[in-house]
């Protein structure tokens, strides 16, 4: 391990204050850092959906490339964006306290969804979003929308959209509070899987760093995460599956709830269940099985289907 150790960045703003939160926690620890910024597929290609260019993924090869050629030591992502499998000689190690994982409404027009009026234009690039709002209020036209925040933010601001929907994680990182006219509640809208998380991707062998990260790990987190995880790996999801979780730990208790829908709203899965932290991932698989046995593997083929 390097006196200063290199984290492996996206350039976005988000990105950047990921990296510098574990750069904080690492100072804190006692050991120097600097940030190594690298462009991504998925930063570049801002005209098409992510669902129909390879997904999330795009976001974290480049980064998990740099670490395996010795450009870099660890790298911070958004655990939501990480793929269930990790390349061979890289995975997690850590996972940071989670910020609000709730999704946002921002709108300059309206306060919340169900003020929206027929047909009003609301922008997600989220399947996910996108499935679950269609189920709700199928009144709403739903278009794509790119970008980081601040890009997003902008195209809403110039009349393109009269909502977008946001995670509130992001917004409240970037001191951007201001712009979140309510927080959606997960009754009407699950979060993705480890939505508000941060989590920092190191070599296997790299005992050094590997014990370093240990200070910034949240056994709290990590436990709801590897839950929410488990059942996105189960249903073999991806940006092209409409799949929702959201873990809640009440003592030793877990309790997962699961989704899993069409993007058009017309088919909603739903499956609940609980077990002890210690069996985080059976209790993900347990929940991804409920919503198998109830039809999700339909729609994981139709979704699966060339258009």
């Amino acid at each position: 391990m390097p006196d200063t150790l290199r984290i492996a960045t996206r350039k976005s703003p988000l990105a950047l204050w990921q990296a510098e939160e574990v750069q904080r926690h690492l100072a804190l620890a006692g050991a120097g850092s600097e940030l190594i910024k690298m462009s991504t597929r998925g930063d570049e290609i801002l005209d098409q959906p992510l669902a129909k260019i390879g997904g999330k993924g795009l976001f974290i090869k480049e980064l998990q490339r740099g670490m395996l050629d010795g450009r870099a030591d660890m790298a911070a992502h958004s655990m939501k964006d990480l793929p269930a499998e990790f390349p061979e000689g890289l995975h997690l190690g850590a996972v940071m306290k989670r910020e609000n994982p709730t999704d946002a409404f921002v709108s300059n027009k309206y306060d919340n969804l169900d003020e929206l009026p027929e047909a009003a234009v609301v922008g997600t690039c989220s399947l996910r979003r996108r499935c679950q709002l269609l189920a709700k209020y199928p009144h709403l036209t739903v278009i794509d929308l790119r970008g980081n925040v601040n890009t997003r933010l902008a195209k809403l601001d110039s009349g393109r959209y009269d909502a977008i929907i946001l995670a509130s994680a992001g917004l409240i990182r970037l001191e951007l509070q201001s712009r979140i006219k309510s927080q959606i509640d997960v009754e009407i809208m699950l979060p993705a899987c480890a939505q508000g998380a941060v989590g920092v991707e190191c070599k296997v062998d790299d005992i050094k760093t590997n014990q370093l990260l240990t200070h910034l790990h949240d056994d709290d987190t990590a436990s709801r995460v590897a839950c929410e995880r488990s059942l996105n790996a189960y249903l073999g999801g991806s940006c092209q599956t409409p799949i929702a979780a959201y873990a809640e730990l009440e003592g030793d208790t877990l309790t997962l709830r699961g989704l899993i829908g069409t993007p058009d709203g017309s088919r909603i899965l739903t499956a609940q269940a609980s077990d002890h932290r210690d069996n985080a991932q059976a209790l993900g698989n347990s929940v991804g099985e409920q919503l198998l046995d109830a039809g999700a593997q339909e729609i994981i083929d139709a979704l699966a289907l060339p258009v």
